[in-house]
């Protein structure tokens, strides 16, 4: 009988769990961490990642791991479900706290041989809070953080300046008063609280500005346009997935990630970054930011044919268009890997989908009056809905908070339906992670008033 060929490959959420969930669990209780009570020292907060947090395949024996079982019913697609939303009338302008399951994700796990796996390993956060100082957007459902580590910001901001003006020197002396406001440091700080160094904060931070970057010079108000962007997208690109090309046109590649500040700011980044993460972490991220730099040229399009997307479209730009290469590294910045196959799997992509898209909606709301003093006509969802469905520019505005509300129900819920269908330590702690980014991207948002105000709809 002839030989019938290897069987197709499969990859499915239990037995991705079951392969990975022992050596994960020791990876990650091998992890050093300082007592709660110890105190952030400039040595500790430079140490370099212990050598577990990088290890891709240690040999576990000892540990049995239980193969999770799948919920039955499959995972329908955003709109198909009905999250939790309270009635009408109820809280407006009020902090909505999440359900139960959610927030044992966000407390973390308890018991012995646990502490390694909580977000905040030097010391108790402080309460969360919102400052008086603050904007606040009646009725939109967010969770408050805690004010993040004034030390960590301080230095993190430094840290941060300090790169982007003397290593690749990114912007000129007159950008010097954005960069100061646009508060790297508190962002990235907010974002991350279980970063065991700033050295990993750093690997944030860099990415972050070099993002940013990207938009203003390429896209944006600081020279940018849509004509020729996908050129200079692509070219920027290879900063961070590197050309392989012959021996005697390899210097002239290289040579023009020198030519301008987004390509040496991305490659810098990069190198940094490759240094400190695993290669599918890396190839991870190289992926979100083919996706961010595809959403880039959709809305050129636009704006090149003067086109008015439908509120649909619009929402598939920016499912594109939006920060998701933000949490994708959120295992990085802790100091350990959500393996490859688990990362993989449908639903943690469903649940990274919906992270991008709720803080991007949030961008849009924060951000509305800024953009509309900009020249030109900047697309954004309260513009969108109020232009395609015909209402005033107030009921844009609020029905894009009803957007983002469902979003957000609809994030959460996947969340904790995935934490709980795969009880492998490594994804309960990346859930927190990008559960925590997505209300420390709030947090960075709300508070922000050097860069956003808001319109006077209420």
């Amino acid at each position: 009988m002839p030989d019938s060929g290897p069987s197709p490959l499969q990859s499915g959420l239990p037995s991705a769990a079951a392969h990975f969930g022992a050596h994960i669990l020791a990876q990650i209780l091998a992890l050093g961490r300082p007592p709660a009570d110890a105190p952030v020292t400039e040595a500790a907060a430079t140490e370099a990642v212990p050598a577990a947090a990088v290890a891709t395949t240690p040999v576990v024996t000892a540990l049995a791991v239980t193969r999770p079982v799948l919920p039955s019913a499959p995972v329908l697609p955003f709109g198909t479900h009905t999250p939790a939303v309270p009635a009408a009338g109820e809280g407006e302008g009020t902090v909505r706290q999440a359900g139960e399951a959610l927030e044992r994700i966000i407390r973390g796990p308890s018991g012995l041989g646990t502490a390694a796996l909580h977000l905040a390993p030097h010391g108790e956060p402080a309460a969360p809070a919102v400052p008086v100082e603050a904007l606040h957007i009646p009725g939109l459902y967010y969770h408050p953080v805690a004010e993040p580590d004034p030390a960590r910001v301080a230095e993190l901001s430094r840290r941060i300046k300090a790169w982007a003006l003397d290593e690749i020197q990114l912007y000129p002396a007159d950008w010097e008063g954005e960069f100061d406001g646009f508060s790297t440091g508190r962002y990235m700080v907010a974002c991350h609280p279980d970063a065991p160094t700033i050295e990993h904060l750093m690997i944030a931070a860099r990415l972050m500005v070099a993002e940013n970057a990207v938009d203003d010079m390429y896209c944006e108000d600081h020279g940018g346009t849509p004509i020729g962007l996908g050129g200079r997208l692509l070219l920027a690109h290879t900063a961070l997935d590197p050309l392989h090309t012959t021996r005697e046109y390899h210097p002239q590649w290289a040579e023009s990630l020198r030519e301008d500040a987004p390509r040496r700011s991305y490659r810098s980044a990069m190198e940094y970054f490759v240094q400190q993460s695993t290669p599918s972490q890396a190839d991870r991220f190289r992926h979100d930011m083919a996706r961010l730099h595809l959403g880039y040229l959709a809305e050129a399009a636009w704006a090149q044919t003067d086109h008015m997307p439908e509120v649909w479209e619009y929402l598939v730009m920016r499912q594109f268009n939006n920060f998701r290469p933000c949490p994708t590294i959120t295992d990085t910045v802790g100091g350990y890997e959500l393996p490859a196959d688990l990362h993989a799997q449908p639903a943690m992509q469903r649940v990274l989908a919906l992270a991008g898209n709720v803080s991007t909606i949030v961008n849009d709301l924060y951000s509305y009056t800024k953009e509309l003093a900009t020249p030109g006509r900047h697309l954004n969802l309260p513009v969108v809905i109020a232009e395609r469905e015909g209402v005033s520019d107030r009921d844009g505005y609020l029905k894009a908070i009803e957007v983002h509300n469902e979003l957000m129900h609809a994030f959460e819920a996947e969340t904790a339906a995935l934490a709980a269908a795969c009880p492998v330590p490594s994804v309960s702690r990346f859930l927190r992670g990008v559960a925590v980014w997505v209300d420390g991207n709030h947090y960075w948002h709300q508070t922000n008033t050097y860069r956003y105000s808001l319109p006077d709809f209420w």
